[in-house]
């Protein structure tokens, strides 16, 4: 009996240590991990509730994490939901989405690609279709 009891509180131990590792997941990440990646997932869902999956390039600016696209399906998905899953090394983190529309601010973030991407950039910016479109993602 002593060894069913010890052996259920182990399991309970376990069980809220599981939990609590889980929740962690749910916290915001670290955008310093996040800065140095050249390419990201974005899981996006379309019209017919379809999952679709895109790499893209991300920018840290003043700790915030910034997204960029032009007339995508991808954009179009998380402008309309309003969220995303991004997924990278660090982890998978279910977030929401903030068009950037401040001029100053999509200047900063547009400064950043280019100092990130170089000339990746400039050329990602003669094929762009639509107009581009900045995201800010938050929890």
């Amino acid at each position: 009996m002593k060894a069913m009891m010890t052996a259920l509180a182990h399991g309970v131990v376990l069980a809220l240590a599981l939990g609590f590792a889980t929740s962690a997941e749910t916290a915001m990440p670290d955008w310093s991990k996040w800065a140095d990646l050249q390419t990201v997932e974005v899981i996006s869902v379309d019209e017919g509730g379809r999952p679709r999956t895109t790499t893209v390039w991300i920018v840290v600016v003043d700790g915030q994490p910034y997204l960029r696209t032009g007339g995508t399906i991808w954009g179009g998905n998380v402008e309309r939901e309003g969220k995303l899953t991004l997924k990278g090394a660090p982890g998978e983190y279910e977030l929401r989405i903030e068009k950037v529309t401040d001029p100053s601010l999509q200047a900063q973030v547009m400064a950043a690609f280019r100092a990130k991407y170089g000339t990746w950039d400039r050329l990602s910016g003669l094929v762009r279709f639509g107009g581009r479109r900045i995201f800010r993602l938050s929890k």
